[in-house]
């Protein structure tokens, strides 16, 4: 079977590596990363460093689009994951073109926070959703939930407490992120007891390292975060999948993240029907469960906040969270595969 693929992100690569360990004699093309195949775009190509190579990238994704309706023609199926601004107009190219190719989309814009009227557009010009979170049901008339990917990815869960002393800080990949939170980070870390571990991207040298996170003195560094969140008993994370990671690995978790101002102004104005911003809490939300893990976001992230919602956690309960949370994430009896049959 010939799959055209558009992959754009890290992410959405990893997704689809694990997903051809489950498909045989399938032949891939489009856009997706070289380890997997001889791929007619790289996603390298769709990285965006700055404003005027932004500009340039939206001829490029036009052009893009226009190659993979012409190289559709070959192939069986669609496969989109994530990345709604390229992946949308693709699907609405593709569906004009070939209005009978099953297009299947996986990793499903988040329309549960804001943008619902994307709904529409996207079960118009897709066949099936592939939805990877449970409430997602309430959104997509022809959905499927096929489970979560994180549950395959991560293959070493805990089963019982840790008692390990050690506290985890990751402090996410992006610039800003890591910038805002360091300083507090050394303060936290200096003020408690037993080994700190700081998680960093595995692509980040030394040098890279020195520039964004500075002064390291107090932890070790670790270029694993599963490893880390694995052996921790504590973790302090910065909003985004890492903190789902660790809720689903069993590490009680706070999360922290401050973001610029006008960009958590502009976020309580358009995201209002939800309580919390970390997924694990998102989920349990629409469960109607308690919150899964602390937060702690804008000013509340202090050292001294910090250190109250560290010392209030407690393995034991958390892994009854966590345990909670796998079995409403397990998806096997609807895999994504049986849409590649």
């Amino acid at each position: 079977m010939k799959i055209l693929v558009s992959a754009l992100e890290p992410s959405a690569n990893l997704h689809l590596e694990n997903l051809l360990t489950e498909l045989k004699s399938v032949e891939l093309h489009g856009i997706f990363d070289e380890k997997l195949g001889a791929p007619m775009i790289s996603p390298k190509e769709f990285s965006v460093m700055g404003f005027v190579d932004a500009i340039k990238k939206i001829f490029a994704a036009k052009k893009a689009i226009n190659a993979l309706v012409k190289e559709a023609a070959e192939c069986d199926k669609v496969l989109l994951i994530d990345a709604p601004a390229f992946n949308l107009p693709l699907a609405k190219a593709l569906k004009k073109a070939y209005p009978n190719k099953e297009i299947i989309y996986y990793i499903l814009p988040k329309v549960w926070a804001w943008k619902k009227g994307r709904i529409a557009a996207i079960e118009r010009y897709t066949d099936m959703q592939a939805y990877i979170f449970p409430f997602e049901k309430e959104f997509w008339t022809r959905g499927v939930f096929v489970g979560n990917p994180l549950m395959d990815e991560i293959k070493e869960k805990k089963s019982a407490p840790t008692g390990s002393n050690i506290t985890a800080f990751l402090p996410g990949s992006r610039k800003a992120e890591i910038t805002k939170l360091m300083p507090v980070f050394r303060e936290v870390a200096a003020r408690i007891e037993g080994i700190k571990i700081l998680a960093v991207p595995p692509f980040f040298d030394d040098t890279k390292i020195a520039e964004l996170y500075g002064n390291t003195s107090g932890f070790e560094i670790v270029r694993d975060a599963k490893y880390a969140l694995l052996h921790a008993s504590k973790a302090v994370v910065c909003s985004g999948t890492a903190t789902l990671e660790s809720a689903i690995i069993g590490t009680p978790t706070l999360l922290v993240y401050i973001a610029k101002p006008i960009d958590y102004f502009i976020a309580t104005k358009f995201v209002t029907t939800l309580r919390h911003v970390g997924l694990a809490n998102i989920i349990a939300d629409f469960e109607g469960e308690g919150e899964i893990h602390p937060e702690l976001l804008q000013d509340a992230v202090t050292t001294e906040a910090i250190l109250g919602e560290l010392e209030r956690l407690d393995e034991a309960e958390f892994l009854k969270k966590s345990f909670w949370l796998r079995g409403r994430l397990e998806g096997k009896e609807k895999a994504l595969t049986q849409f590649f049959v």
